[in-house]
């Protein structure tokens, strides 16, 4: 019985934590960054006037992510948006070990790259502590995504939260992952 092991976790180990280390002179390879975990958010403030927007979000992420996204709630009352606590309005994934390694390979392999016009990603997503936030317009870029079936185009936020601790540790991480980052 073999165990299966994501390419991009075998790419770790065998290409990026060399590289890193002749990159910044670690002396050990414990002190190469790594991924931690990556976290899908979708915020849906349409959401207020029908529960059923959250509820195919909540499975449109499950498919893209392979694991079960859970929704999010209101943690209170906002008269303005006719919103209140405890009211789903949004969904949100936690991805680690190899769900993780596999959601980043789609993502990089195939997701981004059908995004319409795409020139890479802006690199001004990084938060100064090695973590790297930026946002998807449209939630159809995934190929699990049937188009016809999409009541509503959505976007979402993902965060990658790395070991690193700076941007440019984390970046030459990402970017040592194949990560398209604009010129």
């Amino acid at each position: 019985m073999s165990t299966y092991a994501p390419r991009l976790k075998a790419k770790y180990a065998d290409e990026v934590v060399p590289q890193l280390q002749k990159e910044f002179n670690y002396k050990s390879s414990m002190q190469v960054p790594r991924l931690v975990k990556i976290a899908v958010n979708q915020g849906l403030g349409s959401a207020v006037g029908d529960k059923k927007i959250v509820d195919h979000a909540v499975e449109e992420m499950t498919m893209i992510t392979g694991q079960r996204a859970q929704a999010t709630k209101s943690r209170k009352d906002i008269s303005n948006f006719k919103l209140r606590k405890g009211m789903p309005i949004g969904a949100r994934v936690t991805l680690r070990g190899a769900k993780m390694y596999d959601f980043l390979d789609r993502l990089i392999a195939v997701a981004l790259p059908r995004t319409r016009d795409f020139r890479g990603v802006k690199a001004s997503g990084f938060d100064g502590r090695g973590n790297f936030t930026f946002g998807v317009t449209e939630q159809i870029i995934f190929p699990e995504i049937d188009i016809d079936k999409t009541p509503k185009i959505q976007g979402m936020d993902i965060t990658v939260v790395t070991t690193a601790k700076t941007d440019a540790e984390a970046k030459a991480l990402l970017a040592a992952f194949g990560f398209p980052f604009t010129k």
